[in-house]
């Protein structure tokens, strides 16, 4: 999910995206909907949130951060 597309669910959530960054996004956005603000922790590959909306970007992007 691109970074536009997180932004306009941000705004439907009343979230201003502002300067943050897309993972601060996301898991503002997480929090605000009563979710774990996990995005791009599941650093072993392994999440039991199977219906998260964010699930394949948060393995790319935990892959990502653990290059680092």
């Amino acid at each position: 999910m691109d970074i536009t597309e997180v932004r306009d669910i941000a705004k439907k959530h009343g979230i201003t995206a502002g300067y943050l960054f897309k993972t601060e996004l996301i898991r503002s956005i997480q929090t605000r909907e009563g979710n774990f603000n996990c995005y791009a922790t599941a650093y072993d590959g392994v999440c039991d949130q199977l219906g998260c909306i964010w699930r394949e970007d948060c393995f790319e992007a935990a892959r990502k951060d653990r290059k680092m």
